[in-house]
């Protein structure tokens, strides 16, 4: 057997034999631990052995001496027909027209539009799929690993007296192979159902809990994300009309660009997409993920689910060229970009912060897409790589906190660091990777602003967008820090799984960070082909172009330098004395206490302002969620 058909099966059916395995054996803890902890090392050793292999393309016809495209169908039918039980079992109408819409579309494509099989490449794998498959592979393992302590103390704190623990897992490993298949497989039919797959663990996963308010958000996730469903099974059927083929790489055909159902096609995916990111006016399913515990949230909206949404678009990109689509692509994207941002700066809860953030960052990566060039599309697939690697370890430090602190209120993670030192740590170094240089993410923001220069409309938003980023991210990151400091750290306890989780994290963003010029040459340069060439040079310890360099390595050295200070800094600071604040001379005696109006003791606290009356969510969300229906509806109607 092809040693690339084989890691592409171990990659694809190594989790859902796990999660198989989960439900027969993981009653017991330390067997299911087990094999968590082993399916994460096969898929994290897959991935890696699968890197120097690429590209590649292969013929699939047969899995165990049955035909796979008719286990795609039986098995496509019956992942449908399950989400249509769940409709009719929480009686909702949505969900069943959508369940039983997809259904019939599926039947009428497979059954009666399309005749005999079809010549396509099953596997297609690149360096686009490869950044994908290591960002699965590795970030949603180590998620998994670190959702081992984390689940034993979750139902712990909820008295949950029969575990869940063997179904939860289940479905998150079951998630990772649903999106291994996804990025790997060229057949769109295929890629339908893996796309499905994930839909439905995202519903089981948010719903996770049973409770009144998970069960709720679990089904908005569930038909919103059935809309992307129909739009994806509506935009298949498109492209097979007008070019006769079920292959991805087969139906990118730019020089089609001036057929209205072509374009219509590629719009009805695009939509899926941004349904799928939990773009505007979807984001409300993404937010409401966060009942769910703490890892679901990580997977959901760092390295897996959302992620799928830029993938498709990046895809898709080659077969809208120059044409309005692509513009209105950029236009939404650099919105949404500026929405998330600005609604971002309005919380105070942490985990709504990061949730915003992501909705932000991806808008940012659609808006690159949608602008398509080279300079645009290298921002757009580094920016996924850092942001999956950053935001995976800023919800897992949350979970952490929320768990340890019993909130995940930012006001509540005031002075941390004195009580949980090494997480705020982690904490704070995963904000300063989002804003900072020489960091990853600020690397790839910069590049899109080069990118953008040229389109008024999206240079604006994104300039806007990235000054409200710095504004919620530095608060954050101040608030961690805040409390005055004599070097009065409490020992910090936590599990095993837990610093294996957030010490890897860590360390692999800073040096993803400092390796960035080379993850540049060996993984998104050579994807520059075709309508794009790749614009920038290695130089003097950066990446430049032609409006200038990015000094990479000596901003590294600068940062690795300033650690060294803030070090003796920190060890002066264990000599320190804490004194209260000078309160205009009228202390009562008491620490931090002042005499108020009518001669009341009054304590003086320190709280941030979040500006609701300007970025609350009940004052900006209608606003924005109909700014983004009139965009997606212009961006199908321009497809006309």
């Amino acid at each position: 057997m092809d040693i690339r058909a084989m890691l592409t099966a171990i990659l694809v059916m190594a989790p859902f034999g796990g999660a198989l395995l989960c439900i027969v054996l993981g009653s017991s803890k330390a067997i299911r631990s087990a094999i968590v902890l082993a399916t994460g090392t096969v898929l994290i050793a897959g991935a890696l052995t699968l890197a120097p292999l690429v590209p590649f393309r292969l013929s699939a016809a047969t899995f165990l001496g049955a035909d796979l495209h008719r286990i795609i169908q039986v098995a496509d039918a019956a992942l449908l027909l399950i989400i249509l039980y769940y409709g009719f079992k929480h009686r909702h109408l949505t969900i069943i027209v959508l369940a039983a819409l997809q259904l019939g579309l599926a039947i009428y494509l497979e059954g009666f539009l399309v005749k005999g099989p079809l010549p396509v490449e099953r596997i297609f794998c690149d360096h686009l799929s490869l950044l994908m498959v290591l960002i699965i592979s590795i970030v949603g393992s180590i998620i998994c690993f670190q959702a081992i302590p984390y689940m034993e103390n979750h139902e712990h704190h909820y008295h949950v007296m029969r575990s869940r623990q063997p179904r939860f897992f289940f479905v998150m490993l079951l998630f990772l192979g649903g999106m291994n298949g996804l990025v790997l497989f060229d057949d769109l039919m295929f890629s339908y159902f893996f796309f499905e797959v994930t839909t439905l663990c995202s519903f089981l996963l948010i719903g996770h809990d049973r409770t009144t308010i998970a069960t709720r958000n679990a089904l908005r996730a569930l038909w919103m994300n059935s809309v992307g469903g129909a739009a994806f099974i509506l935009g298949i059927i498109a492209a097979y009309l007008e070019t006769g083929s079920l292959g991805l790489q087969r139906i990118l055909t730019p020089w089609l660009a001036g057929s209205g159902v072509y374009l219509l096609a590629l719009a009805l995916l695009c939509l899926a997409a941004f349904v799928k990111a939990a773009q505007f006016p979807f984001q409300s399913w993404l937010l409401g993920a966060m009942v769910a515990p703490t890892p679901v949230s990580a997977l959901l909206h760092s390295s897996t689910m959302v992620k799928v949404g830029v993938y498709m678009a990046l895809r898709l990109a080659p077969g809208f060229t120059g044409t309005l689509l692509s513009q209105s692509v950029a236009v939404f994207g650099a919105f949404s970009f500026l929405a998330g941002a600005a609604l971002a700066v309005g919380q105070s809860n942490g985990k709504k912060v990061l949730a915003y953030s992501t909705i932000s960052n991806l808008g940012l990566i659609f808006a690159c897409t949608g602008l398509n060039t080279a300079e645009s599309m290298i921002a757009a697939m580094l920016l996924l790589a850092f942001h999956a690697v950053v935001k995976a370890m800023l919800f897992l430090s949350v979970g952490a906190i929320e768990q340890h602190i019993e909130s995940r209120d930012i006001e509540d993670m005031r002075g941390l660091y004195a009580v949980m030192p090494v997480t705020a740590l982690i904490t704070v170094s995963g904000v300063i990777m989002m804003i900072m240089p020489p960091f990853g993410v600020l690397l790839s923001k910069w590049m899109a602003m080069e990118a953008a220069a040229r389109n008024l409309y999206v240079i604006v938003m994104v300039a806007l967008g990235s000054a409200l980023t710095v504004i919620y991210w530095a608060r954050w990151a101040g608030t961690l820090m805040s409390d005055p400091f004599a070097g009065r750290f409490r020992p910090e306890h936590q599990p095993a799984l837990t610093w294996l989780a957030l010490g890897p994290l860590g360390i692999g963003a800073a040096l993803l960070s400092v390796g960035a010029p080379w993850l540049y040459l060996r993984l998104i340069a050579p994807m520059m082909k075709g309508p794009y060439s790749p614009v920038y040079a290695f130089t003097a310890g950066g990446l430049e172009n032609t409006y200038g360099t990015f000094a990479i390595l000596p901003l590294c050295a600068v940062a690795a330098l300033g650690s060294i200070v803030a070090a003796v800094a920190l060890k002066r600071a264990f000599r320190a004395k804490i004194a209260s604040p000078y309160l205009s001379g009228i202390q009562t005696g008491e620490p931090s206490m002042f005499r108020g109006p009518m001669n009341q003791s009054v304590k003086a606290e320190a709280k941030n302002y979040y500006l609701d009356t300007i970025f609350g969510e009940a004052r900006l969300t209608d606003w924005v969620n109909l700014g983004g229906g009139i965009l997606l509806t212009l961006i199908l109607g321009g497809a006309l």
